[in-house]
């Protein structure tokens, strides 16, 4: 059965904070945070991109799972702001880890779980003995228009997991939930993207993630309370807060992957660096359910249980790499976001 055997992230180490963005715009800080349950957000760097931020991740994961690159067949990489329209990041990723030739490489488009669309690919491809070795990775360098709410928490980082077998952690089954709800889209060419307010809240996130989760739930044969972790999709801190409740999973249960107040939303890479930072807690026979979001709009949910393998191997430290950080103001967040040189 497919199995996770090792795992990588990496988020930016600039942050801004929230109360900078709204004395810009005249808003009121303490509201906009409390609202949102967001304090902080991670910036790119002038040179990180969707692909550096892959490739970080990519080496970070190779490194943890000890393996050859040569054996991974399989390269998916998530995103909403490719670095190329006409050009995938994938190869890119593979020729920097030497991977290449790859039997399979290409870049997913699906807002914010087109990270875990590549992941379910690396499942069907290892459970079919198509290939050794297949890596997702989930990573967006975000975009949101100046003063638009998203610019609050439009953030960057990624996170990459490795699938083979007998890994560190077994992905017991995975579904999807999938609607043509318009709640967030970018045209081609757009450098911003359009949300319906209110809207990409009750007919979109929490539809798809309630159901995805239930459906998950029901052909595994488990409840809330059989799960020691739960991860969502965090577009903010509220979201990923309420649905858990709505499902009837506990704070407990959620407080490990809930990175969202501190880095912002990293859109393909949200739900994937909050896996990352519960596996690097986790313990054998502990077990984990994870629930993507895309916008558009669908919902990949996973069914996974950690092994006796997670002990063997060196953990990422997600939450210490994120104490890593320096504070910009708004003109060298602009700056850095290239809005203006």
């Amino acid at each position: 059965m497919a199995s996770i055997v090792g795992y990588g992230a990496y988020v930016p180490r600039y942050r801004i904070k929230v109360e900078e963005i709204a004395k810009i715009w005249g808003k009121e800080a303490a509201s906009i945070s409390s609202g949102l349950y967001v304090f902080e957000k991670s910036v790119p760097g002038m040179d990180e991109d969707t692909a550096t931020i892959s490739v970080e991740a990519a080496r970070r994961a190779v490194k943890s799972a000890g393996i050859d690159p040569k054996g991974i067949e399989a390269i998916y990489v998530g995103s909403e702001s490719h670095p190329y329209a006409v050009k995938p990041t994938a190869t890119i990723v593979a020729e920097a880890i030497e991977a290449t030739p790859v039997l399979t490489a290409a870049d997913y488009e699906f807002a914010c779980k087109a990270g875990t669309a590549g992941l379910q690919n690396c499942i069907a491809l290892v459970n079919s003995n198509m290939i050794q070795y297949g890596m997702a990775i989930g990573t967006d360098v975000s975009q949101a228009a100046p003063g638009d709410a998203l610019e609050y928490t439009a953030a960057a980082g990624g996170a990459a997991f490795i699938v083979g077998k007998e890994g560190i952690a077994t992905i017991n089954d995975t579904v999807s939930f999938t609607t043509d709800t318009p709640d967030f889209w970018r045209r081609e060419g757009s450098p911003y993207p359009g949300h319906g307010g209110r809207f990409t809240g009750e007919p979109a996130y929490f539809k798809h993630i309630t159901n995805a989760a239930k459906m998950l739930m029901e052909r595994c044969g488990t409840k809330p309370s059989d799960y020691d972790y739960a991860v969502f999709h965090q577009p903010n801190g509220k979201f990923p807060s309420r649905v858990a409740k709505m499902l009837g999973f506990e704070k407990e249960q959620i407080k490990d992957s809930l990175l969202c107040p501190w880095i912002g939303n990293t859109y393909s890479g949200s739900s994937m660096v909050g896996l990352a930072a519960v596996m690097d807690v986790a313990q054998p026979d502990q077990r984990i359910i994870v629930v993507s979001y895309g916008s558009g709009a669908g919902s990949d949910a996973f069914d996974i249980t950690v092994t006796d393998k997670i002990e063997g191997i060196q953990r990422q430290g997600i939450r210490e790499m994120l104490e890593d950080k320096e504070y910009v103001d708004y003109g060298t967040y602009m700056k850095l976001r290239g809005e203006f040189t």
